[in-house]
This record gives structure tokens, sequence and C-alpha cells, in this order.
């Protein structure tokens, strides 16, 4: 069902479930830095993917939606949560074990940049302008300032394999973004496809987590880890997939992708203030670039530039 006009605006309480959710997302950072401490990376991704699954299953039940039985939508369930949830989170866990939490949001922002990449080799109906292009320079010369300054100061190899891990797991989150639109003709309401990559990320992460780091061996965790894991199942995947959807459905695709340069700027905030962690010079240079490319990237730069140009046209014409 396709939203009317009148939802897709963004009145008061869309720009606080925006802001909620920027908190949210940006939150998982911070999350799963408190975790890590205690529980490996890929058993913290099973047991996120597990709690959601749980949370967004009795959701879903209690807005009467009904779990599909096709082999068919499995299949592609299947393939979402691998590309969508189970490559990233291991990739982005395992990098917060090296890096903070702050810079690994810096270098997820990226994902609009190889969005356009990939769905320009990938569909023949989203192709690179002239102007996706500028935006696509932007963010590659971001994450370049990023790496390129850190290597001149003499960081290990582990620094920056995790600063890789987390390109990578952007990269992943692009294609998983375009094989998305693979579910559209199924017609499924959106928290029924939530619902149904993150039971089968579960499924596959379950037999991983289990042969590689042998949870049973693990000490009892504390309760901030405890509290850190619910926060990142119930909070940070869950609950931040419902209000994805609900300001999808109110305000529209334009006004949500806002969401990404909100994001860092909360895992920033919350890594800097409750965890100490401190971002160096190079990585905030990155992180502006970046913006700058995600601006052109979505059109608000080029709006904002001409706006005084369409005035003073407008006023002339009058």
């Amino acid at each position: 069902m396709q939203p009317s006009i009148q939802t897709l605006r963004m009145g008061r309480p869309e720009w606080v479930m925006l802001m909620i959710l920027s908190v949210l997302w940006g939150g998982s950072f911070f999350f799963a830095k408190v975790a890590l401490a205690e529980v490996g990376p890929l058993l913290l991704v099973l047991l996120r993917v597990a709690i959601a699954a749980v949370a967004l299953g009795v959701i879903a039940r209690m807005l009467g939606h009904r779990i599909p039985a096709s082999a068919q939508l499995w299949k592609r369930f299947f393939i979402l949560g691998a590309i969508n949830n189970l490559i990233p989170f291991s990739l982005l866990f395992w990098g917060q074990t090296h890096i903070g939490g702050g810079l690994a949001s810096i270098l997820t922002a990226v994902v609009p940049v190889f969005t356009v990449l990939v769905a320009h080799a990938a569909t023949s109906d989203e192709r690179i302008t002239p102007a996706k292009s500028v935006g696509v320079g932007f963010g590659v010369l971001g994450v370049t300032v990023m790496i390129g300054l850190d290597l001149r100061s003499g960081h290990d190899w582990l620094w920056l394999a995790a600063m890789a891990a987390c390109l990578v797991a952007s990269l992943s989150y692009a294609f998983a973004t375009v094989y998305g639109r693979s579910f559209k003709p199924f017609g499924l309401p959106p928290l029924i496809i939530a619902f149904g990559q993150v039971s089968a990320t579960s499924v596959m992460m379950l037999p991983i987590a289990l042969v590689v780091e042998q949870p049973w061996q693990l000490a009892v965790p504390s309760l901030p880890t405890i509290s850190a894991v619910l926060g990142l199942g119930l909070l940070s995947t869950a609950l931040a997939y419902v209000l994805f959807f609900r300001i999808l459905d109110r305000g529209g695709a334009t006004n949500l992708s806002l969401v990404t340069f909100l994001i860092p700027i909360s895992a920033i905030a919350l890594s800097t203030l409750l965890l100490g962690e401190q971002l160096h010079t190079s990585h905030v240079l990155g992180m502006l670039l970046i913006f700058v490319g995600l601006a052109v990237l979505d059109g608000r730069l080029q709006r904002l530039l001409t706006r005084p140009t369409r005035a003073k046209a407008c006023a002339q014409s009058c």
C-alpha cells in the first residue's frame, strides 16, 4: 500500500521518532562496545538477532500479521539476513574490538555512497548521475583522508583491518539495500520482512557462534553486559525497525535518509560521554567530507545552494 500525500510530511511526531531512531541506531555502537568486553562478536550477533526476532514476532502477531510459509520467501529472507545482518554485524562487532564505536559509526555512514555504486552496477533504473558522482567522490575522499592519516600516524595493522572490516560491512549493507527491492512484488508488510531476516540470521548464526566461540565456556556475564545485549536486541534492532518503517510510511524515504547524518553524531556523543573515547582530527575531517557527500547524494546541498537563486528569480518575476 502506497502512503498518501498527507502522510509524507514530517510533523513533530515524525521528527521526534527520527531523533529517537538516530539515538537507537547510534546507541548500537555503544551497546556493542560495552557487551564486547565479555561477549565474543559472533555470539553477540546471535543474541542481537535472536532477541529481535522474538520481539518482532510478538509485535507482528499482536498486529495481526501472518508469518509467511513460502519456501521461496524464506530463501530470500536467508539471503537478506546474510547480507543485511550476519555479515555486517559480525564485521562491525569484530571491528569494534579494535577501534572505537564513534569511528565505526563514521565508517558505516558511507553506506549510501556504496549503495549508489552497487545500484548503478546491478540495476537499470538507478544510474550514476554527475551529481551522484560528486557525492561519491566526497565520500571516498573522506574515507581516504581517515585511513591515509591513520597510516601516517603509525596505527598497527589490527586498527587498519578493523577500519576495513567496517567498510566491508557498509558495502554489505549497500548490497542488502538493493536486494531488498526484490521483496516489493510480494506485498509483504515491512515488519514481516524485518522479522524474516532476523529470524533467518538467527538460524544461520547459531551453529557459527557455538562452534567458533563456544559460549558455554564463558563466565556468567555481568549486569552491564546483559543490559547492553538487551538494549542491542530490543532497542537498537526491534524497536528501531518499528520506528524505521513508521517514519518511512509517514515521512517518506527522503526525510528518513536524514538519519544517516544523525547516527554518527549520536554514536560519537554516547561513546565520548559514557566510554571516554576520543576521535582524532583526521576522523572528524573525514566525517565532514562524508557528510558533504551524503548531502550531495540526497540533493539537500544542491537545494540549499539553489534556494537563493530561485528566490531571486521569483522576486524578479513577481
